[in-house]
């Protein structure tokens, strides 16, 4: 019988706010993120007040790092300094590089009602930190699903979904990082085994339910929890009562990371150049 992954830690996100003002459940962030390498950071935002979100994210800039966000429910408008505008929606996907530089705003097209989702920020290898930036719009309509043999629903957002019976390539696919990124939907009594290639982070969010880890120690993670797996491995998720999961999963690029704020370089020389270019009006 093969190894399976093994739990390193279950963690709870932790409250936070950010841009104008919106309440976020930051998961993961802060100090440490190298464990997390090539994940940067993992924000979680739900909400039915528009006082928690109506501010938005008005311009900002970012260098060094992509950012995906992913909107379970409710209506965000982009615009960003090379002209590109674009209305995220239920179930959609925005998949921005920020590269060399890229300054945007990401604000509310809704007053009332819920607005629900994740961004994740994905590091970029030294080599493209400073390269061209990017921006691409995914309706929920380009966004591959599946569903498994048991009847786990499967959104297939990036990378290559392999369960042994299903394969099916997601809506992205980005070198050197490699990112696996699903959102699995886990009825009662249901079980699914993705094949991830060794030596890949493995990250799961448990966003509702509660998820059954099996092993040598079986572990359960409840909603609101990350669980951050060993890097070998097969993986098996089950869950008796249902769940509803972000899986994430990335070659770990092992190199230096240091960020301030919205930059993300590999030294501390190189945060510095990014913040005299912003202020100059030079980072893009």
């Amino acid at each position: 019988m093969s190894q399976l992954r093994s739990v390193l830690a279950i963690q709870p996100g932790q409250p936070a706010s950010d841009g104008a003002g919106v309440r976020l459940n930051r998961v993961i962030g802060g100090a440490g993120i190298e464990r997390f390498d090539p994940f940067l950071m993992l924000d979680e935002f739900g909400s039915d007040n528009p006082d928690d979100y109506i501010a938005g994210f008005p311009p900002h800039p970012h260098r060094g790092f992509e950012t995906i966000t992913y909107m379970l429910e409710g209506r965000m408008r982009h615009e960003d300094h090379l002209g590109n505008v674009g209305l995220l929606q239920s179930g959609g996907v925005q998949w921005m590089t920020a590269a060399r530089g890229i300054i945007h705003s990401e604000m509310p097209e809704q007053e009332q009602g819920v607005m629900r989702g994740f961004q994740l920020w994905l590091n970029l290898p030294a080599k493209d930190k400073l390269g061209d930036p990017g921006y691409r719009d995914i309706p929920a309509s380009e966004i591959p699903r599946l569903t498994s043999a048991d009847g786990v629903e499967v959104v297939v957002i990036a990378g290559q979904f392999d369960d042994g019976q299903r394969q099916q390539a997601g809506a992205v696919q980005r070198p050197h990082t490699e990112p696996q990124l699903f959102d699995l939907r886990l009825p009662a009594g249901s079980r699914i085994a993705p094949r991830l290639p060794e030596g890949h982070r493995v990250l799961l969010y448990v966003y509702e339910g509660s998820l059954e880890l099996p092993g040598e120690r079986p572990q359960q993670a409840d909603a609101g929890r990350l669980v951050r797996l060993s890097d070998e491995g097969e993986l098996q998720l089950q869950s008796a009562s249902g769940a509803r999961v972000l899986l994430i999963a990335g070659k770990p690029l092992g190199e230096p990371i240091v960020q301030y704020g919205p930059f993300v370089m590999n030294s501390r020389e190189e945060i510095e150049q990014a913040l005299r270019d912003f202020r100059d009006g030079v980072l893009v």
